[in-house]
């Protein structure tokens, strides 16, 4: 961790990737806004470019392995990666150990990226940077409870990682432990990692709305009052294909951990919300209850 002498703050590189950099938004602010909250500073990487995702290797093998390798080689030496999309998470983490592992690939990289590869970069998703902070930042920054809200973690499907991470770090649980110290309460439930369709949103809409709908029932089946996700994506398809008339809202893991930490901001991130969540906020005496 790279950490400024003029700030003293924790500084990480930060790949956005094009979810959180377009339609996730507020979830991109939020994070930049929980983040210096707690003395992380991020830097962009200078001209990234989208990591290929679930869709470029089915496409063209080469670009879906160029892609992230250049984005690799946009980091600083010395200083952490931070991934916020978990599927940007795991090209960055796969492209990396691919090359790491494979003297062959490692020639290739260096000469199309005219740079030497760095086999110490630390690539970390955004719950890392969680479980890296002291015990009390939370207690020094709280500034408002959840009020027991009710919410159903939906990590989805890709941080459970392929064979070649799965020694990685599991993810699971920090949803729940982060938002109950918040003062809300989790359910349990069976979706938390099912698949939300992904792109299929888009080549194949109506698979994507079948497995939406399922995740929604399921939640609200379980209690809850709200669906909270660590993905972008996951978060649009969760808002634009469900069918049902009954849904409920769907909240970034960071628009919450920023309500709590006092930022005002949601109020402008929520409008970009598709099912509105002020109707369960302002019963949860969490927003004011006059006029939006």
């Amino acid at each position: 961790m790279k950490t400024s002498s003029k700030n003293k703050q924790a500084t990480y590189a930060y790949f956005p990737g094009c979810s959180l950099a377009t339609s996730g938004h507020e979830n991109n602010s939020s994070i930049y806004k929980f983040c210096e909250k707690v003395g992380i500073h991020l830097e962009e990487l200078e001209d990234w470019n989208c990591c290929g995702s679930s869709s470029a290797h089915s496409i063209n093998s080469k670009a879906g392995t160029l892609l992230p390798q250049r984005n690799l080689s946009l980091a600083e030496k010395g200083v952490p990666l931070m991934v916020a999309c978990p599927s940007c998470y795991l090209k960055m983490r796969s492209a990396h150990k691919g090359i790491k592992n494979d003297a062959e690939a490692k020639v290739v990289y260096e000469a199309q990226m005219g740079k030497d590869f760095d086999p110490d970069l630390e690539i970390v998703h955004f719950f890392d940077l969680l479980t890296k902070l002291d015990k009390d930042v939370f207690e020094k920054n709280v500034v408002t409870s959840l009020n027991g809200i009710r919410f159903a973690s939906y990590y989805g499907c890709m941080l459970a990682k392929p064979p070649l991470l799965r020694k990685d770090t599991r993810h699971n649980g920090i949803l729940e432990n982060t938002l109950q110290k918040l003062g809300a309460v989790p359910v349990s439930w069976p979706s938390y990692a099912q698949c939300c369709g992904t792109y299929l949103s888009v080549a194949k809409p109506q698979v994507a709305t079948k497995v939406v709908d399922t995740i929604m029932e399921n939640a609200i089946a379980a209690g809850a009052e709200c669906l909270v996700t660590a993905c972008a994506m996951c978060h649009l398809n969760l808002e634009i294909r469900c069918s049902l008339e009954q849904q409920i809202p769907t909240f970034h893991f960071s628009e919450l951990l920023c309500m709590a930490f006092g930022v005002d901001d949601h109020k402008k991130w929520f409008k970009r919300h598709i099912v509105d969540p002020v109707p369960l906020l302002k019963q949860k005496n969490l927003v004011d209850s006059g006029p939006k």
